[in-house]
């Protein structure tokens, strides 16, 4: 048997019912997520693309609340890297993910840096490197966001390293790590996004384990992923080719993840994401009791 990951607290998302966006035909009904959820096992949740769920806080609450459930983080993009013309854009976007949050008791706040490549239409909208002054704008941006976060609502930002984003690899991610404040700016490490651009997973958590503030639970078909990079295909098709697959069956294998984490001695939340935009309505379910029955086997 497993060793008990008591410093673990296992949820699941949105994202992992094929929601990508607050309001989409192909999506699942928020109703219909809140329930299979709960019937999955799980206990935590994050909230998804900010208007997906109910914006009322007595509301989301209330629904929340009735299928045992509880809000573990909020979401945000944010074009850090463009400077403080785009503050104030940023500001008001995080303003209401980061109040819904708060109401909801969550001490997190997931950040994720803009796309340099539409995750539709594989547009190239900026080169995917960033000068030297757009990496300054960047990490002094995410300090001064963590700030006032922190400051304003009392929750902790976790800077979430994406594909098809401008924090990606591993020398992206060290960097970054390497300029920014850790008594502001923590990493929400996705251990699928990470290994989809090259990464790894449990070396991080052993090298930069101090800056590990929330982990994201995922993994990447390897024979998909070697099509994708060889053909060069923008993230979005690369979902729907199934590169995030079902654990166990890609990488990383999440055994080592989760005891790598455990060892910080520190609560982590490990929230469950399986990308599957788009997805049939009736396949997110029993991926879902399959993936809450398989970490449990790793003491999770």
């Amino acid at each position: 048997m497993a060793a008990a990951l008591d410093r673990i607290r296992v949820g699941s998302a949105p994202d992992s019912w094929g929601v990508w966006f607050p309001d989409d035909p192909h999506q699942v009904p928020w109703e219909r997520f809140l329930d299979e959820v709960a019937e999955a096992g799980y206990s935590w949740i994050e909230m998804g693309p900010y208007g997906y769920l109910p914006t009322d806080p007595a509301r989301l609450t209330d629904e929340v609340d009735r299928r045992g459930l509880k809000v573990s983080a909020g979401t945000v993009f944010c074009g850090l890297h463009r400077g403080p013309a785009a503050w104030d854009a940023v500001r008001e976007q995080v303003g209401r993910v980061a109040s819904l949050t708060q109401a909801m008791g969550a001490r997190h706040l997931v950040v994720i840096p803009s796309f340099w490549r539409d995750d539709k239409t594989a547009e190239i909208l900026e080169p995917p490197e960033l000068t030297r002054e757009q990496w300054a704008h960047l990490t002094e941006g995410m300090a001064r966001l963590g700030r006032e976060v922190r400051d304003t609502y009392g929750l902790d930002i976790v800077v979430h390293p994406h594909a098809d984003t401008h924090l990606d690899t591993e020398e992206h991610v060290e960097r970054f790590l390497d300029a920014t404040d850790p008594d502001l700016v923590s990493l929400c490490l996705d251990t699928g996004h990470y290994a989809y651009c090259g990464g790894d997973s449990v070396r991080l958590i052993e090298t930069y384990g101090e800056r590990i503030g929330y982990l994201h639970l995922k993994q990447v078909d390897p024979a998909v992923l070697a099509d994708v990079r060889e053909q060069g295909l923008p993230f979005g098709p690369a979902v729907r080719r199934g590169v995030m697959c079902e654990p166990p069956g890609g990488v990383p294998a999440l055994e080592p993840v989760l005891a790598a984490a455990q060892r910080l001695g520190v609560d982590l939340f490990a929230i469950v994401e399986q990308d599957m935009y788009p997805c049939a309505p009736d396949r997110p379910l029993p991926i879902a009791v399959r993936t809450r029955r398989f970490l449990r086997s790793c003491g999770a």
